[in-house]
C-alpha cells in the first residue's frame, strides 16, 4: 500500500497535462501572438515613416520651389570666328519667346556655319545678360 500511495497516476496526469498546456502556451505565445503583433506595429510604423517622409519631401519642395521669372524678351548675339561679337545684316536679333528665338538661331546657324550665335535674356536680378543656349 505504501508504494501505491508514492506512485499516484493522478498526481502524474495533473503533472503531464500541466506541463503540456504550459508549453502550449509558451509556444503559442512566443511563436505566434509575440511575432504577429511586433510585425504589425513595424508594418504600421514603416507606413507612417515613409507616409512622413513623402510629406517632408513634399514640404521641403514647395518651400524651396520659387515661381519661374521668364524673361519678356530673348536677344541673339553674333559672334564672329574669332569669338568677337558683331552684328549680321538680315539677322532678326529681337524675339519675344524662347522657341522662337532657339528656332531662329538653328536656321542662322545652317545658313551661316562660321558664326556662333548665343540666346540671351536681361534677368531682374543680374548685372550681364544671362546666356540661354549657344550655338
Amino acid at each position: 500500500m505504501g508504494f501505491k500511495r508514492v506512485f499516484d497516476w493522478k498526481t502524474y496526469l495533473l503533472t503531464v497535462v500541466a506541463v503540456i498546456s504550459f508549453s502550449n502556451f509558451v509556444a503559442v505565445l512566443f511563436g505566434q501572438t509575440i511575432p504577429s503583433t511586433i510585425l504589425d506595429f513595424f508594418k504600421i510604423a514603416g507606413e507612417y515613416v515613409i507616409l512622413g517622409a513623402v510629406f517632408i519631401f513634399a514640404l521641403a519642395w514647395i518651400l524651396k520651389a520659387k515661381p519661374h521669372n521668364r524673361p519678356e524678351r530673348y536677344s541673339v548675339i553674333v559672334f564672329d570666328v574669332y569669338g568677337k561679337q558683331s552684328k549680321m545684316d538680315g539677322v532678326r536679333t529681337e524675339f519675344k519667346t524662347h522657341d522662337v528665338a532657339w528656332s531662329f538661331m538653328k536656321q542662322y546657324k545652317k545658313q551661316h556655319p562660321l558664326y556662333n550665335f548665343a540666346l540671351v535674356s536681361d534677368l531682374p536680378r543680374s548685372d550681364r545678360p544671362t546666356i540661354f543656349r549657344y550655338i
